[in-house]
């Protein structure tokens, strides 16, 4: 995602808080670097994290990264259905409306 297209609170906290936030930048990086699993496969596993939480905005950040590091819309619908019986059915049809916004915003 460009900068220009960056939520403006997350923008707005990286340019007040510039130490916080190369610290939370660095601490992503060292999460995934920290083991085996491809970026795709991180960025399916913080979406999953992201719907359970109910942030919208984690959402459309981790469907965005999915997307970029190869993952295809129906794998990234599916990493969400299998969270029903463990998150519930209302939290995930909240999720995928908050998918349904990124993959229309890629096909425009």
């Amino acid at each position: 995602m460009s900068k220009s297209k960056l939520p403006g609170q997350y923008s707005r906290i990286g340019k007040e808080f510039k130490k916080y936030f190369a610290a939370l930048n660095n601490l992503g990086r060292a999460a995934r670097a920290a083991g085996p699993l491809d970026e795709k496969t991180a960025q399916l596993i913080q979406l999953a994290g992201a719907a359970a939480v109910r942030s919208e905005g984690a959402v459309h950040s981790h469907a965005r990264r999915a997307l970029e590091a190869g993952a295809r819309a129906d794998e990234i619908y599916h990493s969400l259905l299998l969270l029903t019986s463990t998150i519930g059915f209302p939290t995930v049809s909240a999720a995928l409306s908050w998918i349904d916004d990124v993959i229309a915003s890629q096909d425009e």
